[in-house]
């Protein structure tokens, strides 16, 4: 009885139709490689946390497409964003930044100057002289320091000052940043308001590279440093 339970288990085993788990594992057994998509064009990536409302993408879009069968006028311009709440038309001024589009994005900055709830916001210009200088606009840079001086004082105190004023330096507009030191100066830096040490060493440094040593070393006297010692630390 043992010999033929033995035999049959045998003759089962042979004839299974399903393969070992060896032999399953070596047929299985694939390569993979592994596929990276870039980026289409060159636009920065969004702000992690940052997405569009679709009035801002819309309002986007159809300045763009105005901007290619032709400059968009006033009219478009303030048809198009007097509909956007104040979220929204900073996010496509900011969008179009993104996306090197200097022009459009300098019309949409004059509309956001012109709402009344709009402050003077310094890390808003930081951002535009930033890209107007990748993309060679540096004439641009000068005549929107000279709009920011017609604004009026700036708070000192502004987180985007020192971004503004590391801009200017490194678009090499010497006239620009001796105009910011002047508004500065007027807007009570140094004297109502307490001077950053900081600023006042990026300033120094940036001016002295740009060949205004004489300002840079009045910015010495006043904070009572010496210029040799001033730029110890400090990358413009």
């Amino acid at each position: 009885m043992a010999s033929s339970l033995r035999s049959n288990l045998t003759f089962l085993s042979s004839t299974s139709p399903y393969p070992s788990t060896a032999k399953t594992h070596q047929t299985n057994t694939r390569s993979h490689t592994t596929i990276r998509c870039g980026p289409r064009d060159n636009r920065g990536p969004l702000l992690k946390g940052r997405t569009l409302s679709i009035e801002a993408i819309q309002a986007v879009q159809a300045l763009k497409r105005a901007h290619r069968i032709g400059q968009p006028n006033d009219h478009f311009l303030s048809k198009t964003l007097s509909r956007l709440i104040k979220s929204d038309l900073i996010a496509t001024f900011n969008e179009l930044l993104r996306q090197d589009h200097c022009d459009i994005a300098l019309k949409v900055f004059s509309a956001v100057r012109t709402e009344f709830w709009y402050k003077t916001d310094l890390s808003l210009y930081a951002d535009l002289v930033s890209v107007l200088e990748r993309k060679g606009m540096r004439d641009d840079i000068d005549r929107l320091i000279c709009d920011l001086e017609k604004e009026g004082v700036i708070a000192c105190d502004d987180k985007g000052l020192v971004r503004l004023i590391k801009s200017l330096i490194a678009a090499e507009r010497v006239e620009s940043t001796v105009v910011m030191y002047g508004l500065m100066k007027r807007s009570g830096w140094g004297s109502t308001c307490t001077a950053d040490d900081y600023v006042a060493k990026v300033l120094s440094k940036g001016l002295r590279r740009l060949g205004e040593g004489k300002v840079a070393d009045k910015i010495d006297r006043e904070f009572g440093r010496l210029s040799r010692g001033i730029s110890g630390g400090v990358s413009v």
